[in-house]
């Protein structure tokens, strides 16, 4: 059967052609690679696969039509390496990895048992513990009596009763348990990087004097990037031309945004602020954001929940009983048996243990599940949550909203103001937005930029001059009470007409009314049954807030049985809300996409940005959904509920397990050995569980 591609042509102009090859016939990875082979053709201008639909749209030099219908017929996709098959490549290195060590540890234990003789043994034990007692020296010199300073008492204690087998034992289940939590961690961590890599796939490069979407993969250092506001800086590189307040937190920690200019360095990961930059690339090792976001991730204290905080201090504060009790207990029986069988239970280690196991599978599980948690703390907000606050569009309104129609006004035609519509809006991160760009696209009415370089203002809308008039396009509020726009009468009652129950997007040129587009913002399918297994999930309090005008507020609510909205309000009104609600005593989580959500996202106890959203709100939310419905809101609520029934269980395990050893030991009813192991093999099968994915049905 041949491997060649069957494909029709959906649209031919000359320099312009897109085919479709139909669903599913080939995949992301295969996608990329696809469009790595059509960019390394000279006469090839820009290429784009889109791996949903099987589409290829392709830019070229007219005169090579009949070359480019000869690769695509000649496309041999299964010839195609598929990234997304080199993607788990580190995953399956570390699991090598852990099986190697896990089997080493066990083997070299088991063998030395085995083929060693007893003195050999005892000097082998002496030189492992070495390791053990300088990290309990440690521990005491630094005035702390924790899990270190036990371990190492615990292995010296059997030492000095002659017991080396127990305290290899000890030794060896250590070790085991280490290698456990660092291969947990390490896999937890290789997960959110791989999720974290998806976030940035095309930038705008400039070629020729003019602007142009690429490919991530095709980016080169040396290329000019630009980079408008609410944008993240997507390479490392240095600014040749604009001016820009750029956010660097994700670098230096610092909260202001700091003000760049030409011959400044900016970074992967940094965020536009206000302005708009154009960078020569330097580097393409654009690690560094996600780096630094898993960095964080793995070590700020701030990003830890609190049951976690909790069960570490508790852990701490532990040890010192356990040295107690054994004391207690050799005073009281006089034997040192005893004694050292209680010394060997030790409530505080699996207690610290199996929490941050449980915290970390839990956002790997979160990963999988197309979630990225940015912390553990942001897990525990949402299960504990009782009330969430929606944005309107693309949130629960679809990603790609649709034009409707459009009515020009005056002098303009309706193609006039859909085309000067889109040669302003594609720069933006907005689905109305794109469904603008879209609509103009397949109307075939391409623009040449004649516009002046653009202002957008958050949440209103954008302003630029066209042909030494200013123009305008977006929001009513924008475009007649902040820039005083007139309309006539006859104005008034088209408006009236025409927009009723659409999302409404306004063009003025010269300040009068040039036109408007009419959009119908089709709620997502699955947002219905969405709010309603939150709500079986004890969310209490469903909110939308919308800067879109009361008609089509009240038309989604009653849609979606959403009793409480607020229309038309601002960024700033969106944040006050949420201050409000958090005053009154709720936990909230505020959903959006947008920039203009950014405030409101910064002021929820955990927030979320989807996954089409702008960059800047991807940056600001503690979680990301990396889907593109909104299932992933209910399956991380079962996912945090989840996780805390489970530490909760592991402490009720650990209690009564313990607590049996404890006094089995003072019963004289153990061995010191056996107790050591069977504590052991608790925390590590405790361990074990608690890497264990979670099991939950799908709504």
């Amino acid at each position: 059967m041949s491997n060649f591609l069957k494909y029709t042509i959906a649209y031919d102009k000359p320099g312009r052609l897109r085919v479709r090859m139909g669903r599913g016939v080939f995949t992301k990875g295969q996608g990329q690679s696809i469009e790595v082979l059509f960019a390394s053709r000279p006469w090839i201008i820009s290429v784009q696969a889109v791996h949903v639909n099987g589409g290829i749209l392709l830019c070229y030099a007219p005169e090579h039509r009949q070359n480019l219908l000869d690769e695509i017929s000649s496309l041999d996709i299964k010839s195609l390496p598929d990234s997304s098959e080199f993607e788990n490549s580190e995953i399956k290195e570390l699991d090598r990895e852990f099986s190697t060590s896990f089997l080493l540890a066990v083997s070299k234990f088991a063998l030395a048992k085995i083929f060693l003789p007893p003195p050999v043994r005892a000097v082998l034990a002496v030189k492992n513990a070495l390791s053990f007692w300088r990290k309990g020296l440690a521990a005491l010199g630094r005035g702390k009596l924790n899990v270190d300073v036990l371990d190492a008492t615990a292995i010296t204690a059997a030492m000095l009763q002659r017991d080396f087998s127990t305290a290899a034992s000890i030794m060896a289940l250590l070790r085991i348990t280490e290698l456990l939590e660092d291969y947990t961690r390490k896999k937890a961590n290789a997960t959110l990087s791989k999720s974290l890599a998806l976030n940035i796939d095309y930038v705008w490069t400039i070629s020729s004097d003019r602007d142009r979407l690429t490919p991530m993969p095709q980016v080169k250092v040396g290329d000019l990037v630009r980079v408008r506001m609410g944008g993240v800086i997507p390479l490392d590189g240095e600014i040749e031309d604009g001016e820009a307040l750029i956010n660097e937190s994700s670098m230096t920690g610092e909260p202001l945004a700091a003000l760049r200019k030409p011959g400044h360095s900016v970074y992967a990961g940094t965020v536009v602020e206000e302005g708009s930059v154009i960078f020569r690339v330097k580097t393409l090792a654009d690690n560094t954001r996600i780096q630094n976001i898993v960095s964080m991730i793995d070590q700020s204290e701030a990003l830890k929940a609190e049951i976690q905080g909790k069960a570490e201090k508790l852990a701490d504060t532990i040890v010192p009983f356990s040295f107690i009790a054994s004391a207690a207990t050799l005073l009281f029986t006089r034997n040192v048996t005893k004694a050292l069988s209680v010394l060997m239970v030790d409530y505080s280690c699996a207690i610290k243990l199996t929490t941050p196991i449980c915290i970390i599978s839990a956002m790997r599980e979160a990963a999988n599940r197309k979630v990225l948690v940015k912390g553990g703390k942001y897990l525990e907000a949402y299960a504990l949550a009782d009330t969430i606050v929606f944005d309107k569009t693309g949130t629960l309104t679809a990603a790609s909203p649709e034009v409707e129609k459009v009515v020009p006004f005056g002098e303009y035609s309706r193609d006039e103001v859909l085309k000067i519509s889109a040669c302003l809006e594609e720069h933006f991160p907005h689905s109305v937005a794109r469904a603008i760009v879209r609509q103009a696209e397949a109307e075939n009415l391409h623009h040449n930029e004649e516009h002046a370089d653009v202002e957008y203002v958050v949440a209103h809308g954008i302003s630029s001059l066209l042909n030494g008039e200013r123009v305008l396009i977006g929001s009513e509020h924008f475009v007649f009470d902040d820039n005083s726009v007139t309309k006539t009468d006859a104005d008034t009652e088209i408006i009236n007409r025409e927009c009723e129950g659409f999302s409404v997007v306004y063009l003025a040129i010269g300040g009068k009314v040039a036109g408007m587009i009419c959009v119908n913002d089709p709620i997502r399918k699955e947002a219905k049954s969405v709010l309603a297994a939150l709500k079986k999930q004890n969310i209490r309090r469903v909110i939308m807030l919308t800067g879109d005008g009361e008609a089509a507020a009240k038309k989604v609510c009653e849609t979606l049985g959403i009793e409480e909205y607020h229309a038309q309000v601002l960024p700033e009104d969106k944040a006050e809300i949420l201050k409000s609600l958090r005053e009154s005593g709720h936990i909230v989580i505020m959903v959006g996409d947008g920039v203009n959500d950014t405030p409101a996202l910064s002021c929820a106890d955990v927030s979320v940005a989807m996954k089409d959203g702008a960059d800047i709100a991807r940056e600001v939310a503690d979680i990301t959904l990396l889907s593109d419905n909104l299932d992933g809101l209910v399956e991380l609520r079962k996912l945090s509920n989840a996780l805390l029934a489970r530490i909760h269980r592991n402490y009720r395990s650990i209690l009564g397990f313990n607590t049996m050893l404890l006094l089995l030991g003072i019963a004289g009813a153990v061995s010191p050995q056996t107790s050591a192991v069977l504590h052991n093999v608790s925390t590590l099968g405790l361990s074990g569980a608690s890497m264990r994915g979670y099991k939950f049905s799908h709504l």
